[in-house]
């Protein structure tokens, strides 16, 4: 996908998203549910414009922002696991 902000430079930037619920697994690519595919990110940083000028142009200033490069796959967790987790808490 593409990210849009006119406030901001670079105005455009592509951004990755998970196609699966699941994860694609196996030499057939059948999509496993014992796993989830989940976004990747990557800190960044941008230049957001400012309401204030400076002879006659924009002013920026630094932002940092995240951004989903990519997807990738982590197990899911067991119910008895969480379970367990919470017996503790009691």
């Amino acid at each position: 996908r593409i990210s849009y902000d006119p406030t901001r430079y670079p105005k455009y930037i592509p951004e990755a998203y998970c196609l699966c619920k699941g994860c694609l697994m196996g030499i057939f690519g059948e999509e496993n549910f014992h796993f989830r595919s989940t976004p990747v990110y990557m800190p960044t940083v941008i230049l957001r414009r400012t309401s204030s000028c400076a002879g006659g142009r924009y002013v920026y200033t630094e932002d940092y922002v995240t951004i989903p490069v990519g997807c990738t796959c982590v197990p899911e967790q067991e119910k008895e696991a969480e379970s367990v987790n919470s017996s503790i808490d009691k």
